[in-house]
């Protein structure tokens, strides 16, 4: 398979970028695209060229590092999937393909594809996590948790924080992101002490960081690979404004 990359080359933050185009030969269609930009990379490095910067780490659709926009779509054209589980059978011979970092003032570009996502750290830092000492592990039924809400925590605790939400809203709003992360901890017994101030904490620390609102166009749910529902968003706008009325 032969492929056409147009490749978006940012040398820095501080840099402008450009699209440059990259002929790619005899590609197996079982690599992963990941792989594909592998090939090319060595390739590059033979030729004494700068390699293309990408994140990666599991290769697994498991850690959320591999953040890239593949001909406008987050992760591809494959729904509920990561770009390193994108297969190059997924594409035809002689295809243009775009490749273009997350664009969202809050993601800038440090080096090609590569984005600073260190504001959703800096999200779970302010209150995604239960700060309460609770002892010991306890007994698996000691804690009881009704069916539906461990179901719904548990969906919601699947996202990979890999930023495709933010990418896919025309808005660059992190509202899936947070809502996925409030939502999770919010369900069970053990998030509840500190429910309330989770979520005015990690909402006030998303709009500092600069992410725009929900407008409710549903893209960040097509756009996520692990299919988070939206229905969390609307978890999150209840909390908050019980939240809000309880100060």
């Amino acid at each position: 398979m032969n492929l056409t990359l147009k490749v978006w080359r940012q040398s820095g933050p501080q840099d402008k970028g450009k699209i440059v185009d990259y002929a790619v030969k005899d590609i197996n269609s079982h690599m992963s695209f990941l792989e594909m930009l592998d090939v090319l990379n060595e390739e590059l490095i033979a030729k004494g060229e700068e390699p293309i910067a990408f994140d990666h780490d599991c290769r697994e659709g498991i850690c959320g590092s591999c953040s890239m926009m593949i001909d406008g779509i987050p992760h591809g054209p494959d729904r509920g999937t990561t770009a390193c589980q994108l297969h190059m059978r997924r594409f035809k011979d002689g295809d243009v393909v775009y490749v273009e970092p997350w664009q969202a003032k809050a993601f800038p570009v440090i080096k090609d594809l590569v984005v600073d996502r260190s504001a959703f750290d800096r999200i779970i830092q302010s209150g995604g996590f239960v700060s309460i000492n609770t002892g010991n592990a306890q007994d698996a039924n000691a804690l009881p948790v009704n069916k539906d809400s461990a179901e719904a925590a548990f969906d919601a605790a699947a996202c990979i924080g890999c930023g495709a939400c933010v990418a896919a809203c025309p808005n660059a709003s992190a509202m899936l992101f947070v809502a996925a992360k409030v939502s999770h901890l919010g369900k069970l017994p053990q998030g509840q002490p500190e429910r309330a101030k989770r979520v005015q904490s990690m909402v006030s620390t998303m709009d500092t960081e600069g992410f725009g609102s929900c407008t409710n166009t549903f893209e960040c749910e097509a756009a996520c690979p692990k299919e988070i529902s939206v229905t969390n968003i609307a978890q999150m706008n209840r909390d908050y404004m019980q939240s809000s009325l309880g100060d």
